[in-house]
């Protein structure tokens, strides 16, 4: 396991946009789940309307699936990664323009799996694939800032690397998962989500930086 926990790298705004999108998401996510507790096939019905299928491409399930996730893990994986990367990129870009960079970012993942498996009838739902555009824009931004790293490998042992590492291997591992994962229609985690909001993000953040809006 290579999964980063904090950085060192004072924010200059206060990230309001960002802690309203990890809002959302939790309000979403306990809707979800009270909506679920009387049975569980609630729950699924839930994902299957409002997430993201690819074989049956709908703009507006896009947007809803960014905000919907399939357990408390996937939640709490997803909020942490933007807790930590997130509010540096908002102080980068701006409050109104981070709103616009993260849901095309969105955007930008939801197509990036589609064009893999554009037959796909698995629901696709998570933050993720925005998230991993937020993380494209801060490699490239700040790629010298300090990244705490938990390893598990044998042993536990915790490390501080630059960003252009840390996001550089989260990414390579997200490749190589989603390369693996070719003609396998299992469903699990969206790979190819992840690399298309990843470039995306890292394609698009100097654009968005050069139209800021305070």
């Amino acid at each position: 396991m290579f999964f980063p926990y904090k950085d060192d790298n004072p924010r200059v705004l206060v990230p309001y946009v960002n802690y309203g999108i990890i809002g959302l998401n939790i309000i979403v996510f306990t809707g979800q789940t009270m909506l679920s507790l009387p049975d569980p096939r609630i729950g699924v019905a839930l994902i299957n309307v409002f997430g993201f299928i690819p074989g049956q491409f709908n703009f507006l399930d896009i947007l809803t699936s960014m905000f919907m996730h399939g357990g408390l893990f996937h939640i709490m994986g997803n909020m942490w990664f933007l807790w930590i990367f997130g509010d540096n990129v908002e102080s980068a870009l701006g409050h109104i323009r981070y709103i616009g960079f993260y849901l095309f970012c969105g955007f930008g993942a939801a197509f990036g799996q589609f064009l893999i498996d554009p037959s796909s009838p698995i629901p696709m739902v998570g933050a993720s694939g925005a998230i991993a555009g937020v993380l494209g824009a801060y490699m490239l931004l700040y790629p010298r800032a300090k990244v705490h790293v938990l390893i598990v490998f044998f042993l536990i042992t915790t490390i501080a690397v630059p960003a252009q590492i840390a996001i550089g291997v989260w990414f390579l591992i997200q490749l190589t998962n989603g390369l693996g994962s070719l003609g396998l229609n299992t469903g699990g985690v969206a790979w190819f989500a992840h690399v298309g909001g990843f470039a995306v993000g890292a394609a698009t953040q100097k654009i968005f930086r050069t139209f800021r809006i305070e």
